[in-house]
């Protein structure tokens, strides 16, 4: 059960207070792992679902459910861009490379990138192949009004940033890797700073987890945010998990049989403990 935090009375203390206590507790390392952080996680297990069902559950959030893509990418974006901040306030440094791939795990960076923006962060977008649809677009306008950059030059960017956010492939992602994404994961798998992935880690299967071999076959990330609900490779997943997308309705939870996260207040995420807390 999610256990409820004192309240925070000032963002910007919270700021502050929640970095000081974090360095005092563990210097040394990332991610935090103290009793401290269990305060804010719940423990409830959740049900997967897999990639066909993920499918089918868009379809219906935007048949039946009336959401457009727009809206469902831009609360998917937002969830991911709160758990950056829970776990990478700007305090711990501010440049952040998103690395987008072509579809909507892609969309669903630009729209983190938007919000890490407005947070105070700096967020850099690698994006190798654009999408080429009204939609992205428009985020690529938002961001350039902005004054977020895009840029060519993947390792360089690599080399100054804090922390990257993994949103190249999703829930749809098959396999195998095509270019340029085999050396864009293995500078990423090997990158010596923290990497919180989009709804998958990219090169896992959604069912499987890593690949056996090749590029991404040792790639864990240290965080994971699972939109809508988890996928069946985060049993192979040992960092943080977040769940995110706060659009499922009770009913359709049921005819998915999934459960409906009980996120805390106005939070768009929820930590849950990926220690054996999964009906797989």
């Amino acid at each position: 059960m999610f256990v409820k935090a004192d309240r925070i009375i000032h963002p910007v203390l919270t700021i502050k207070t929640h970095c000081r206590t974090r360095s005092r507790v563990q210097s040394s390392g990332w991610p935090m792992t103290s009793a401290r952080r269990y305060r804010f996680m719940s423990t409830m297990a959740l049900k997967t679902i897999t990639a066909q069902n993920a499918a089918a559950l868009d379809k219906d959030l935007m048949d039946s459910g009336a959401f457009s893509i727009d809206q469902l990418m831009e609360l998917a974006g937002l969830s991911v861009s709160q758990a950056v901040y829970k776990v990478h306030p700007p305090c711990k440094g501010k440049n952040v490379l998103i690395v987008c791939g072509p579809g909507n795990n892609g969309g669903d960076g630009l729209v983190c990138a938007r919000h890490l923006a407005h947070y105070g962060y700096n967020p850099t977008i690698y994006y190798p192949k654009h999408a080429k649809n009204e939609l992205y677009e428009r985020l690529k306008i938002q961001l350039h009004n902005l004054s977020v950059p895009f840029t060519d030059d993947f390792a360089d960017a690599l080399s100054t940033t804090t922390l990257i956010v993994d949103a190249i492939f999703g829930f749809s992602f098959g396999g195998p890797l095509r270019e340029p994404y085999p050396a864009i994961i293995s500078q990423i798998e090997s990158a010596k700073v923290p990497v919180v992935s989009v709804d998958a880690p990219s090169s896992w299967d959604i069912e499987t987890g890593p690949p056996k071999d090749g590029p991404g076959a040792l790639f864990m990330p240290e965080v994971l945010v699972s939109l809508t609900a988890p996928k069946p490779c985060v049993k192979f997943f040992r960092g943080r998990h977040f769940i995110g997308g706060r659009f499922l309705t009770k009913g359709t939870a049921e005819k998915y049989g999934l459960d409906v996260p009980d996120y805390p207040g106005i939070d768009q995420v929820m930590e849950i403990d990926v220690e054996g807390s999964e009906k797989l």
